[in-house]
């Protein structure tokens, strides 16, 4: 079955998998997620991520994180949806928990977190926030 939106395939996979206790997921691959899993792995969310082949294509092992027992990610969604798209400036972008969590960000500079988007000045479209 075809994927009509991948990176909330990507969110949905990493989230099931935490409520799942699983150590790592198994995801496609393409640009896009290996750029947001990025910026997960920077921030601390995720372990880690490698490229593993899934049949005749490539895919991504995801490598979640846990802090105590309890998942590091508490709550993960989709913000900029194939419907509905929302842009953001750099000024203007949402904070997340009162800066407890991060949005990620597409800009003209690649994807980025809200805090490193704010520092470089761009904006761009809101793809996700997490916490």
């Amino acid at each position: 079955m075809a994927v009509t939106d991948p990176l909330g395939d990507l969110l949905t996979r990493i989230r099931n998998g935490q409520r799942a206790k699983k150590d790592s997921v198994l995801t496609p691959a393409s640009k896009l997620r290996v750029r947001v899993l990025d910026v997960l792995q920077r921030e601390g969310y995720i372990r880690g991520y490698s490229e593993e082949q899934m049949g005749p294509a490539a895919g991504l092992r995801i490598e979640l994180k846990y802090f105590e027992g309890q998942p590091a990610i508490k709550h993960v969604a989709r913000v900029s949806k194939p419907g509905r798209r929302l842009y953001s400036g750099s000024q203007e972008l949402p904070r997340v928990r009162n800066g407890l969590g991060i949005t990620i960000v597409s800009t003209p500079r690649g994807v980025l977190s809200d805090s490193e988007a704010r520092e470089q000045n761009v904006g761009g479209e809101v793809l996700a926030e997490v916490f």
